[in-house]
């Protein structure tokens, strides 16, 4: 028998009371969270009072206005409720340190060896249950002794029992009505009966002096607590639970009851593996999400300083322990900060980045220190703090071959050990004008001559691992965009022109070489067709790159689009 106890908490009206946590009271009234779902507004969270006027999770929003008029909405932002849910394993975490999440609206502890602390199981729920009412949030708890169970518990144990379907009509009489009233008595009839799964009720945190209550099920008492409920409480596919409702399969106590080879034919081992975390036979672990890497070291002084000496020298004994720090987890800095907290309260923050991950104070401290100096000291510096705000991995280095081991020894003569020499100039290029100004070109498989390259920020690329290919014909030195130049119409090289104002007079040419565009994709620089290029050589000397257009959906003309050395 499992020694384990789950705790499961689910949050109903998670993404409702958020927003209005963030309002502080400001919103009175129905208030919905609404999502696009199939091009269509759907609800998917609400308070109590729109819960009360008869709205529900996934009503359409038009049907919802229609009957609540004064009601309040506010799309949903899943990052900011995902944010919120975290804050809330943070929270749970004073109770056990094995919480994990549970979905977009819940959480699951295991708080096995736990209970004991808080004066048992029951006082350890009424805990949590008050925590949630002073923060106003709603709150459905279930215990037991596996995470399926726990989960059923919090969302399925309030479900109406069978004994409650008396009174309710008969499936022959319903079958003798017309359509649009069987389809009114479908959605009337009770789940146990082929009716959709129970939708909850749920209690408002607080609204009683005692709050929510947990539905507990005794250790070793998982069968009897699960049987009753609804099969959706299993955590199946809605697909499924329609299926097994069809089947006259609606409760966890009829699959249970039903032989397991029957059942994983007919509907998947997903359903029996399902069935089988619920009563503890198959092992689901309650796995916590790891805290990120933090990486800062602080450096108190005794005596307040602001001279420049006095910053390198706090700099020479804090990056030694934070490299250290980041070496023991494989991570080198990519971004720093530095916070220099003033005596009077005040706190001066500057911010590095390095062209490529390091862990290396040798490599760091030049570029913090290039940034001291718009630090402003004051009447001193009694604290500083040095933060490590983007980690990145730092992979050991695969062992190579002959061939390279001397190509990395001929590097190092030159003073260029694995091209250290060259991101260090990106780090302290970036330092003054931003990393971001800082690209590189790398060769691209196009034979469009301004598509032969790609832009690429230096800081978060490699260099071009192969040789730029070379053309079949020479290139220009400088290239720029498509400039109309003034000449007949005619493919014919004309003996003179105008461009950029002047008149020039063609002393030699070589040419043309046609290029095409390319058909699959769509260009609007291209648009005017086949173009023939020349390399022409002026009067004056200038040596240019000129190309005639034949047209295809503009007009036929001369360009000038480069020029050679």
């Amino acid at each position: 028998m499992s020694h384990r106890r789950i705790l499961s908490l689910w949050f109903p009206r998670l993404g409702a009371e958020r927003i209005l946590r963030a309002e502080r009271g400001d919103i009175a009234g129905p208030l919905v969270v609404a999502a696009e779902v199939s091009n269509s507004q759907v609800i998917t969270a609400l308070n109590a009072a729109a819960e009360a006027a008869g709205l529900h999770p996934g009503q359409s929003l038009r049907d919802a206005h229609a009957m609540c008029a004064s009601l309040r909405v506010r799309s949903r932002n899943p990052a900011a409720e995902a944010a919120f849910l975290a804050a809330l394993r943070r929270w749970a975490g004073r109770f056990t340190p094995w919480v994990a999440e549970a979905g977009e609206d819940g959480l699951t502890l295991d708080i096995s060896g736990c209970a004991h602390l808080f004066g048992g199981e029951t006082a350890l729920t009424q805990a949590v249950a008050q925590d949630c009412a002073d923060i106003g949030l709603s709150l459905h708890m279930g215990l037991a002794d596996t995470v399926g169970a726990a989960w059923a518990l919090a969302r399925y144990g309030g479900a109406e029992p069978l004994a409650a379907t008396g009174g309710g009509r008969s499936g022959d009489a319903i079958e003798q009505e017309a359509r649009a009233t069987r389809a009114r008595a479908q959605k009337r009839r009770h789940w146990s009966r082929g009716g959709r799964a129970p939708q909850l009720h749920v209690q408002v945190a607080g609204e009683t002096a005692k709050g929510p209550q947990a539905r507990i099920a005794a250790p070793g008492q998982t069968r009897a607590a699960l049987s009753p409920l609804p099969v959706a409480a299993l955590r199946l596919e809605a697909a499924t639970v329609a299926q097994l409702n069809r089947l006259g399969l609606r409760r966890i106590g009829d699959l249970l009851a039903q032989p397991r080879s029957s059942l994983a034919r007919r509907f998947g081992r997903g359903l029996v593996a399902r069935l089988d975390q619920a009563m503890g036979s198959a092992p689901e672990p309650v796995s916590p999400a790891r805290e990120p890497d933090h990486f800062a070291v602080r450096l108190t002084l005794p005596e307040p300083i602001g001279l420049m000496e006095d910053l390198l020298a706090a700099l020479d004994r804090m990056l030694p322990r934070l490299c250290a720090r980041l070496a023991a987890r494989g991570k080198g800095a990519r971004v720093l900060r530095l916070e220099a907290h003033r005596c009077d309260q005040a706190m001066e923050a500057v911010s590095t980045g390095l062209a490529r991950a390091s862990r290396e104070p040798d490599r760091i401290r030049p570029l913090l220190a290039m940034k001291l100096e718009q630090i402003d000291a004051g009447f001193g510096i009694d604290m500083l703090r040095l933060e490590v705000t983007r980690a990145e991995a730092i992979h050991t280095r695969a062992p190579v071959g002959h061939l390279q081991a001397g190509a990395a020894a001929r590097a190092r003569q030159q003073g260029q050990p694995n091209g250290v020499a060259l991101e260090d100039l990106v780090g302290r290029l970036g330092a003054r004008l931003g990393l971001e100004a800082i690209t590189r070109l790398h060769p691209a498989d196009s034979h469009i001559p301004e598509k032969r390259f790609s832009v690429q920020a230096a800081a978060w690329s490699e260099p071009a691992a192969e040789p730029w290919p070379r053309p079949l014909r020479p290139r220009p030195l400088l290239l720029w965009p498509p400039e109309l130049v003034s000449a007949a119409p005619r493919p014919e090289l004309p003996s003179e022109f105008r461009w950029r104002g002047r008149n020039w007079q063609v002393a030699a040419a070589e040419g043309p070489e046609r290029i095409a565009p390319e058909w699959w994709l769509e260009d609007p620089n291209w648009r005017n067709g086949v173009r023939d290029y020349w390399v022409v050589v002026s009067c004056c000397g200038a040596k240019l790159w000129l190309f005639f257009a034949h047209g295809a959906a503009l007009s036929p003309g001369w360009f000038c689009q480069g020029s050679f050395a």
